[in-house]
């Protein structure tokens, strides 16, 4: 064991070496979780990728037993014994290798005294060692930092390669950490190996599986909305978000008494109310969210060392005249998403480019809920039982850059309803933030009484939060909200200054299903127009440009028709001379009037 200099704010650092052995020699393909938790890494900023997790120590462990402890979970899980071969810039890794033995670090933040709230500290020490990247092709997938007073460690706060770990995966190795410090043995690993996993999606049923996860995305990429929150102030990919918590013991009292009532899960009542909620705020009248935890529902999975981090995609109607109707359709829509949750990532992104360029159109994963609640071994664990919850409080902590506007997390349900939540301060200040969770308590509250009528005034006065006010400028085209201005002004921002109109065109009877965008591009019939360096003078060329400027532009869906005139584009048209005409969204070819 080797000594390292001492780090601010503590009186001595040590790093110290511990080796393990145990297992077979193994290697094989990646699983689908891993290669879409791969492609991640090697895009994102370790801080936003990596994932972080602080274990107790109980009074009087010794560190020696802490670091045997440490070795035994890497010699029993070949997850934390695994690597991916990779070369820096080249294609992202395809395979595993489980190595039977070998080494990893543990650094020692040693005080004379420590901070007046260990639990936080311990958590800011994780969070930091988050910011540094692992190697996929040679670091030992946990980063270790053990918080000791005079030489007797009290908390072991550590960061996580979210290549061979998840959430409720850190959840698992925290309930075995404690098994093994109190004396306990442990039972068999039951649960498949990232290798068993590999191998189970490559067989002929694995890969019908992938298919068939594939095509629900499809249904839903084609038909629901494609941003959650297209309106006013939504702008940008990614969004840096404070964090909100709540913790209320009336939440949780009135989640299980409405689940009593209804004779539903909890869990599908939370969800079905939270879906419920969005929707409403959004003006939406289908929730579409990310639900990534869905991926455990299966028994054998519940504690698996994986990471198993693929979303399932819900899509859930919420147009039913009471909230229990709503609810006996949720469980079968959230139970459809869980089953199409393991898909080749590769894949799908594919599929999202082909079929959003198709309807023209950019997804954004708006909504996000993550129900760790009911998983052994979660994150949940880690906070000290809530004895003395508060009927409701709500606290704001540090925040996050997400890719969403609307992220739930739940950790706890019983006694107590516990959560954190992250929304686009953009579209919800902090009165709003908080008003969106309070609302989800009233309406808990109110669904535990009775059935709740879902028209949106009715919602409104229930939970206190109102759907967001959209001007006159905006209008439902394919199920997306649509602002035509905006579509306007990004056509011309990828056209290169090119003058545009965009017009709505009404369906039979002024049904919605019918309804058209066109995009009337003027053009310089005073030079060569098929000359323009720009190339674009055609609708495909066009389309193709507008699909560049689509990212962080919710309220814009491509035009259905593009047409090119002579001079400032100006509507009606008629007495215009058009030089061609079409529609880049499929594979009608444009018509040329020259």
């Amino acid at each position: 064991m080797t000594a390292a200099p001492a780090a601010d704010g503590v009186t001595g650092a040590r790093t110290l070496t511990v080796r393990y052995a145990g297992g077979g020699a193994r290697r094989g393909p990646v699983t689908m979780g891993q290669a879409n938790m791969i492609r991640c890494i090697l895009r994102d900023e370790p801080g936003s990728i990596n994932i972080h997790d602080v274990w107790p120590v109980p009074e009087g462990t010794g560190m020696d037993r802490v670091l045997a402890a440490l070795a035994e979970l890497a010699a029993r899980h070949e997850a934390l014994r695994t690597t991916f071969p990779y070369q820096e810039g080249g294609p992202a890794p395809a395979e595993q290798v489980v190595a039977p033995a070998g080494a990893f670090t543990v650094t020692v933040l040693d005080h004379d005294e420590l901070p007046e709230d260990p639990d936080a500290y311990a958590e800011a020490v994780a969070r930091s060692a988050r910011d540094t990247r692992f190697r996929l092709d040679l670091d030992f997938p946990l980063r270790l930092r053990i918080v000791a007073l005079g030489g007797r460690p009290v908390r072991v706060a550590l960061a996580a390669s979210h290549a061979v770990t998840d959430g409720s995966a850190l959840g698992v190795l925290r309930d075995e950490w404690l098994t093994l410090l109190s004396g306990e043995p442990l039972p068999p690993v039951t649960s498949p190996t990232p290798l068993d996993l590999a191998a189970e999606e490559n067989t002929p049923a694995g890969r019908r599986r992938s298919a068939a996860s594939l095509a629900h995305w499809e249904r839903i990429l084609r038909t629901g909305p494609q941003a959650m929150f297209a309106e006013d102030g939504a702008a940008g990919t990614e969004t840096d978000t404070p964090g909100l918590t709540l913790r209320s013991a009336r939440g949780g009292r009135a989640l299980t008494a409405a689940a009593r009532r209804t004779g539903a899960l909890p869990g599908t009542v939370l969800l079905t109310a939270w879906c419920v909620l969005t929707a409403h705020r959004a003006g939406q009248s289908v929730c579409v969210a990310a639900v990534p935890t869905s991926n455990r529902f299966l028994p054998k999975l519940a504690r698996s060392v994986s990471t198993l981090s693929q979303d399932a995609l819900l899509g859930l109607d919420v147009r039913a005249p009471s909230f229990d109707a709503l609810l006996a359709k949720a469980w079968g829509a959230a139970m459809n998403a869980y089953r199409h949750s393991r898909f080749d990532a590769l894949d799908l992104w594919e599929l999202i480019g082909r079929v959003t360029t198709e309807r023209g159109s950019q997804f954004a994963r708006d909504a996000v809920f993550n129900d760790i609640s009911a998983l052994a071994g979660t994150l949940a664990a880690a906070a000290a039982p809530d004895e003395d919850a508060p009927e409701l409080e709500i606290g704001w902590n540090e925040g996050l850059s997400l890719p969403t506007r609307l992220l739930t997390f739940v950790y706890e349900t019983e006694p107590v309803l516990r959560l954190a939540t992250w929304a686009d301060p953009a579209l919800f200040p902090r009165t709003a933030a908080e008003d969106l969770a309070t609302g989800l308590v009233r309406l808990l509250e109110a669904v535990a009484e009775a059935d709740v009528p879902l028209d949106a005034p009715g919602l409104t006065g229930v939970t206190g939060v109102r759907p967001v006010a959209r001007g006159p400028e905006w209008t439902r085209v394919d199920g997306c909200w649509v602002s035509p201005a905006a579509v306007a002004a990004a056509l011309t921002d990828a056209l290169r200054g090119r003058p545009v109109e965009v017009v709505v065109e009404e369906g039979p009877g002024g049904e919605e299903s019918g309804r058209r965008l066109v995009a009337y591009v003027g053009a310089d019939v005073g030079a060569d127009e098929r000359a323009r360096p720009d190339g674009a003078s055609t609708p495909e060329a066009a389309h193709t440009a507008l699909m560049g400027v689509l990212p962080g532009r919710p309220g814009v869906l491509a035009p259905h028709r593009y047409v090119f005139v002579e001079g400032p584009p100006r509507h009606p048209v008629a007495a215009q001379r058009i030089l061609s005409e079409g529609t880049g969204r499929s594979r009608e070819m444009p018509h040329d009037h020259r």
